[in-house]
């Protein structure tokens, strides 16, 4: 998945990519998490801006409700 220059990401862009992490990788969601968040962030929650991350913090929360 290409972010490059894609400006503010959506909450369904998150939930999808860390779904596509889990099954792909065999991951757990936090481990999905963790990886999304390196591979995205670069470590930095503000790198793609405060909306982005908060959008990001979403799709967790709402996969880690769907998982329960």
């Amino acid at each position: 998945m290409i972010t490059k220059n894609a400006g503010k990401l959506s909450k369904a862009y998150f939930k999808s990519y860390m779904q596509l992490v889990m099954s792909s990788r065999d991951f757990s969601l936090e481990k999905a998490r963790s990886y999304a968040f390196e591979e995205l962030f670069q470590g930095d929650e503000l790198k793609n801006g405060e909306e982005t991350y908060q959008k990001f913090t979403q799709a967790y929360d709402e996969l880690l409700q769907e998982l329960r």
